[in-house]
């Protein structure tokens, strides 16, 4: 189980060796511009409506006793909210839209790896049914994502869980990233309910994974290079399973 944890974060190192040797850099330039634009617009209108949301929440609350207190919770609660729903939308959303472009950089890859033979021809065709998939696959792991990430959060409200409830929004985060960033290799072997049952089956590997990606977004400037990388990292270690698994 932790095995494929620690594998899934040490494959980084291993990346960024694999994108020096290749010359994989020009991946990086439309995820880059992506992420800037869809990161400006949503975590702006988080941004704006955190204090909008809290005095929200605590409207409900319905005596005098305590509503400053009740009001600061639920200012923090609401910018914690939103920040969880943003995150999970752009990362979803990038993820869809550069599909394309991680599906490349993942079969560049894969063919220097020798362990499957890709030789599908590139064509608008292959890139719109990449970006259908994308979508399909984004759709799905928003609404489980949203649906984990709010029950989390109305059992932080009980002061004791909160510490609990932080690290299981990340592993929630991180299992979903790490999904997309593997599903681009998988695309080419497996349909849509392959490829949920082999990452459920490595889901360790999916969480170290997208561990780092989330961890590189929340440095400020890591959301530029977090999707390229993730996708190099997982891309031999899902060959890897699925030459075993064959």
């Amino acid at each position: 189980m932790f095995r494929n944890f620690f594998i899934g974060i040490s494959a980084y190192s291993r990346a960024l060796q694999l994108i020096k040797s290749m010359r994989l850099w020009s991946f990086f330039l439309v995820p880059a511009l992506i992420s800037v634009l869809l990161a400006g617009i949503i975590f702006s209108v988080a941004w704006y409506l955190g204090d909008d949301v809290g005095r929200w929440i605590s409207d409900l609350y319905p005596w005098e006793t305590g509503q400053q207190t009740i009001r600061r919770i639920s200012v923090f609660f609401g910018s914690l909210l939103l920040a969880s729903v943003g995150l999970i939308l752009y990362k979803n959303l990038v993820m869809a839209l550069a599909s394309p472009f991680m599906s490349k950089l993942s079969e560049r890859i894969e063919k220097r790896s020798g362990l499957y033979a890709v030789s599908s021809p590139y064509t608008s065709g292959r890139m719109l049914r990449e970006i259908i998939r994308g979508l399909r696959i984004a759709l799905r792991n928003i609404s489980r994502e949203l649906f984990f990430t709010l029950l989390l959060l109305l059992v932080g409200l009980i002061p004791f869980f909160s510490p609990f409830v932080v690290a299981g929004i990340f592993l929630i985060q991180s299992y979903y990233a790490g999904f997309g960033s593997m599903d681009y290799t998988l695309e080419r072997h497996l349909n849509v309910k392959g490829s949920i049952r082999f990452v459920r089956d490595y889901r360790w590997l999916a969480i170290g994974n997208g561990s780092i990606f989330v961890l590189l977004l929340m440095t400020g400037i890591g959301f530029l290079v977090a999707l390229p990388l993730s996708t190099a990292a997982a891309t031999p270690e899902v060959l890897k399973r699925l030459t075993e698994d064959r």
